[in-house]
């Protein structure tokens, strides 16, 4: 895959932040060389988050997020104000950008403590150094935090790109998807359904991404579809060292495939992947102490178009009420919407993750821990509903202790 079809969970996403008119979106255009962002003398200009997915030397793939003003006024100003706190909960790198000729005022300051709160890495940037009097001020080098910049003469630019190319995750930290669990040579078996929520013509992001992995650790992967997994299985003249199915027919490959070949989901590897595993394992035993009226949140990390049968807001609540005999009261979130209040739910059941970063998803998985709230995710809730957990599991072995 290359650098411009990286998906944008697995890129570095910066986030610019601000006053109204601090140069927010004149700091990030010339950054990027590219006018990304709509500039403008009027205050509030940037009304909703912008999200550009591009290449930024020499840090590599990213996603530059502008924001609307942290000062915004007003109703409409409030909600504003709540979707660029919000766009923290996905930052990697946080460059929060101050007016130079005015300085910190309380909404920075209030802003810089969030993000120090979630231990983000972050660069003051102090704007318009070209309209100081006397002379320009002097860059420390030992001071990594703070940075004076003139995005109208393109002073201290090239120092702010350098300094978020060191805020980059190396990639040799980042985990796997599945190449460790596997060999050169080797033969992993992919289930894949092909249902009306299939994109035409493409397979779903944790697909592609489990198949290169695979490809990447000069192994092979064969994908078939759950109507033809079991003549596969009797056709490929060597067994597989792994398979790995979508969630939703978790039961019916389950049974069709022998006990002496390791099984296991997307949905599981993408839990372990996203850094989540042992949590949502943990929190799926809630399930077995629901009751009627229960509060329980469906919340989906992308937004797609529903359809008829659609396993979060449709598939998901029968199975639930079916294993558990109870009623309880559904709510679903999608995309960036995550309540912050999440007290009035007895379970969390969230999808895989792929289209969000590793920090967001951690961010969701940190508040559910603070407020004391389980959380699972689609795959293990199904396996454990089919009574399949334990063995989907099993190829890690120290989750699957939790389970003893």
């Amino acid at each position: 895959m290359g650098l411009n079809q990286t998906p944008a969970s697995e890129r570095v996403h910066i986030g610019f932040f601000g006053r109204r008119n601090a140069g927010k979106s004149s700091v990030m255009n010339a950054v990027t060389g590219q006018n990304l962002a709509v500039v403008s003398e009027v205050k509030g200009t940037t009304t909703d988050p912008v999200y550009k997915s591009m290449e930024l030397l020499p840090l590599g793939p990213v996603v530059m997020m502008d924001t609307p003003g942290i000062d915004d006024e007003g109703e409409l100003g409030a909600l504003r104000v709540k979707k660029s706190y919000q766009v923290l909960n996905k930052t990697d790198a946080a460059v929060l950008i101050v007016d130079g000729t005015a300085g910190m005022a309380s909404e920075d300051w209030r802003l810089l403590e969030q993000i120090r709160k979630k231990q983000i890495p972050c660069i003051l940037v102090f704007n318009k150094a070209d309209l100081l009097s006397g002379e320009e001020p002097i860059h420390d080098p030992k001071d990594t935090e703070r940075l004076w910049v003139s995005a109208e003469t393109g002073a201290g630019i090239r120092e702010l790109k350098e300094r978020l190319a060191l805020l980059a995750k190396p990639e040799e930290t980042k985990a796997r998807i599945v190449s460790d669990l596997i060999a050169p040579s080797d033969f992993v078996l992919l289930v894949v359904p092909i249902d009306k929520a299939a994109p035409k013509g493409r397979l779903i992001l944790p697909q592609q991404q489990t198949i290169r992995d695979i490809l990447d650790a000069n192994a092979t992967a064969v994908v078939a579809q759950d109507t033809s997994f079991s003549e596969t299985l009797k056709n490929l003249g060597k067994k597989p060292s792994l398979v790995i199915t979508d969630s939703q027919v978790f039961g019916k490959v389950s049974a069709e495939t022998p006990e002496d070949i390791p099984l296991t989901s997307f949905s599981i590897l993408f839990a372990r992947y996203k850094g989540n595993l042992e949590t949502v394992v943990k929190g799926v035993t809630a399930l077995d102490h629901l009751q009627d009226g229960d509060k329980i949140l469906i919340s989906e990390g992308c937004t797609h178009h529903r359809q008829c049968n659609d396993i979060g807001t449709v598939k998901l609540p029968g199975w639930i009420r079916e294993y558990t005999g109870k009623e309880p009261e559904f709510h679903f979130t999608s995309g960036t919407e995550f309540p912050d209040d999440l007290s009035p739910y007895k379970l969390i059941v969230h999808c895989g993750g792929c289209m969000l970063n590793e920090r967001e998803m951690k961010y969701r998985l940190g508040c559910a821990g603070d407020q004391k709230v389980p959380i699972t995710n689609y795959g293990i809730l199904i396996a454990y509903m089919k009574g399949i957990l334990k063995r989907s599991v099993a190829v890690f072995p120290q989750v699957a202790e939790l389970l003893r």
